[in-house]
């Protein structure tokens, strides 16, 4: 399928799964260098990181554990503004090294709101793995380690991004066209 419709909007296809998988195939070579023995805790956020994370972590050569965390900052095609912080997280994380899997950084206010919520439990070290960057929407100060790809701040669904609840299944990613 090139173009969809979901509810009201049409979306057309723009990354196709195997390019989707070629980049996580990268991101996952670079954090096996970067992490070897480290013991790392993988946070994934969910909804949305759900199929990014579990494809990552199939390609982590090392010992680690994967939590979850539900964060929400969006509503349609647009953000609240207004992060909500739906599910915690039950793990001691004193000391550890974080590694944080998130669908898609776009303004960073997700991510501005995980990371202070991660320091005020001391963590020794925070690193973000994304498998979208809008660089182009960020409006804070943000690292970010691992870019499996960088895109337009357009607005998309698929492969774990949804609109209003649909499109998570779809294997493919789809840019909403006006």
């Amino acid at each position: 399928m090139d173009t969809i419709s979901i509810l009201d909007r049409k979306f057309a296809k723009s990354i196709p799964e195997k390019e989707i998988l070629n980049s996580i195939d990268r991101v996952a070579s670079q954090i096996n260098a970067d992490l070897k023995g480290t013991n790392p805790l993988f946070i994934a956020i969910l909804n949305g990181s759900f199929m990014f994370a579990a494809d990552l972590m199939k390609r982590i050569d090392f010992p680690c554990e994967i939590s979850f965390v539900k964060l929400a900052s969006y509503h349609g095609t647009t953000s609240t503004n207004n992060v909500l912080e739906l599910i915690g997280l039950n793990q001691n994380i004193n000391e550890r090294t974080i590694v944080i899997v998130e669908d898609i950084v776009d303004s960073g206010l997700t991510m501005t709101r995980i990371i202070d919520l991660l320091k005020s439990r001391g963590v020794a070290k925070i690193l973000i793995a994304t498998l979208l960057f809008k660089p182009d929407a960020l409006k804070f100060n943000l690292n970010v380690n691992y870019v499996a790809m960088r895109i337009p701040n357009d607005f998309i669904v698929g492969y774990g991004l949804d609109y209003n609840g649909y499109g998570r299944n779809l294997k493919d990613i789809y840019t909403v066209v006006e």
